[in-house]
């Protein structure tokens, strides 16, 4: 038995979960950079391990925290956002195929930056009119389906779980409240939206032992709650500039081993 996988693999897990559960988005990013960092894998396996530990409902105890905090998910927002998810998954799987492992590096920074802007600019527009915005019940079916899309493209491409894409898609450009948009994050995060660009990573022999991905999910199940525990006690503005914060190290991270 590879007991150091299985800790390597439950610690990896741990950390991708803390961070999905506090900042309400799917433990895809953060999975993609801690397997790296932690397990020392090769990108597209980094990326195979973090679809296929997607696939699991490892989320459940965070949305009963944000759930019993009073936050709620529109059921049709989730329809919308799955199905856009599901097309652009199964593209972007395809397409991360016929990619070398350094521009799947260079394109992961890319998308990271640009969701880290995004964030700021959103930030910086609600602190010059001192205003936050208000829940928008009315969103309407194409930009569901555009946000889900994108976030399923991001997620079979990069190997993330698109909960990332779908919090800023949300919160910076549909105006939803940030920690309405993480709940709505979490909630698509139970559909194993992942399934079918994880099978075409694991046709590809783009993942790891079986062993180091039950630590890995394992660590998820636990990881998410104590982060979910944590974001229910911090200010929103808080939520939102921790992941500015870590969006920005993440990309910082990943242009530095791309140049390594």
């Amino acid at each position: 038995m590879d007991l150091h996988g299985l800790i390597a693999g439950i610690v990896t897990g741990l950390a991708g979960g803390f961070t999905s559960g506090l900042l309400g988005v799917s433990p895809g990013g953060g999975l993609v950079v801690f397997s790296v960092l932690l397990l020392g894998a090769e990108q597209h396996v980094a990326q195979g391990i973090s679809l296929i530990a997607q696939i699991p409902p490892t989320s459940l105890a965070g949305i009963r925290r944000y759930w019993d905090s009073g936050n709620r998910s529109p059921l049709r927002w989730i329809v919308l956002l799955g199905i856009g998810f599901l097309v652009g998954g199964v593209i972007g799987a395809y397409l991360a195929n016929l990619a070398t492992s350094r521009v799947l590096q260079w394109t992961y920074v890319a998308y990271l930056i640009l969701l880290d802007a995004m964030l700021f600019l959103r930030r910086e527009h609600k602190d010059s009119d001192g205003e936050v915005a208000s829940p928008a019940p009315d969103l309407s079916t194409i930009a569901l389906l555009i946000v889900g899309s994108f976030a399923g493209l991001s997620s079979g491409f990069l190997g993330i779980g698109g909960g990332l894409a779908t919090v800023v898609g949300l919160s910076a450009v549909l105006r939803v409240p940030q920690i309405q948009a993480q709940m709505v994050s979490l909630v698509l995060s139970l559909i194993p939206t992942t399934l079918p660009s994880a099978w075409v990573y694991w046709q590809q022999g783009w993942s790891t032992s079986w062993l180091v991905l039950a630590g890995v999910i394992l660590g998820l199940i636990v990881g998410n709650d104590f982060g979910s525990r944590l974001a229910n006690r911090v200010d929103r503005s808080q939520l939102r500039g921790t992941l500015i914060a870590f969006v920005t190290l993440m990309a910082a991270y990943m242009a530095y081993k791309a140049l390594s």
